[in-house]
């Protein structure tokens, strides 16, 4: 059974995503900045939490089979003081997988990229038309399995230095959305949901936006992204496989 909206979404939040949401699901935990109060973010934070970071694991079960993929999780400060947003976009529905799910900017590693790093800029060029010198590599995130595109993803933080020009393609992009770090945080806004299968919960991320929800191992890199940035417990805890294939 396909569920495309659960109960009680606030009012204007959520998108035209089909969520595949099977019987039997429940709400999971809050999100691990709940008892915060302080919840300020920066970019200067940011790159303290990233210096000397690396990823801790794979988040999720490989199969030594998965495409290997690069995605950018690019940062910049709102020129008008609003802090630190990011760069995400909504799915082409020309594409043949997917469509209208938000991701990052980013895709499969090509025989001709230099490492993931590149094939990470190679896309946003590809995709957003994101200038590949403007993007300055902060660190990285955990790399995640998805379930779904059989991915390994590698998720790599960067600032730009400015707020960026971008032209989405057309072929690849429906649309691109710039969003707030603060507004990822409200309490609103996240939602953790249990599905049922044979081997136990299977926990799955979301984030309301208005007009688009993000789920899967978009909203997991993005709540693993949070958690760090903010110091909260879960910025390094594991949380199973992920059900959607972003790239």
């Amino acid at each position: 059974m396909t569920v495309t909206r659960p109960p009680d979404l606030p009012p204007g939040r959520g998108g035209p995503q089909e969520i595949p949401r099977p019987e039997g699901w429940r709400l999971g935990a809050p999100p691990p900045w709940a008892g915060l109060d302080d919840r300020t973010l920066s970019l200067d934070g940011l790159q303290e939490v990233f210096d000397g970071r690396r990823p801790t694991g794979i988040r999720g079960t490989p199969t030594g089979r998965e495409w290997e993929a690069g995605v950018l999780v690019a940062l910049f400060d709102d020129p008008e003081g609003a802090g630190p947003h990011v760069v995400l976009t909504r799915r082409s529905p020309r594409l043949a997988s997917h469509t209208h799910e938000v991701s990052f900017p980013g895709g499969r590693h090509d025989p001709d990229d230099a490492d993931l790093w590149a094939t990470a800029l190679r896309e946003a060029k590809e995709e957003i038309g994101l200038d590949p010198s403007l993007p300055r590599l902060l660190g990285r995130l955990d790399p995640v399995v998805t379930v779904g595109s059989g991915s390994l993803i590698q998720p790599f933080v960067a600032v730009l230095g400015r707020s960026p020009e971008l032209e989405p393609n057309p072929d690849e992009v429906e649309a691109v959305r710039i969003v707030a770090l603060s507004e990822l945080v409200r309490d609103e806004v996240y939602r953790e949901e249990l599905w049922p299968r044979a081997e136990g919960p299977w926990s799955i991320t979301f984030f309301e936006l208005e007009g688009d929800t993000v789920w899967g191992a978009t909203a997991a890199m993005l709540r693993q992204l949070l958690a760090l940035a903010l110091g909260a417990e879960g910025g390094t805890d594991y949380h199973g496989d992920y059900r959607a294939g972003d790239v």
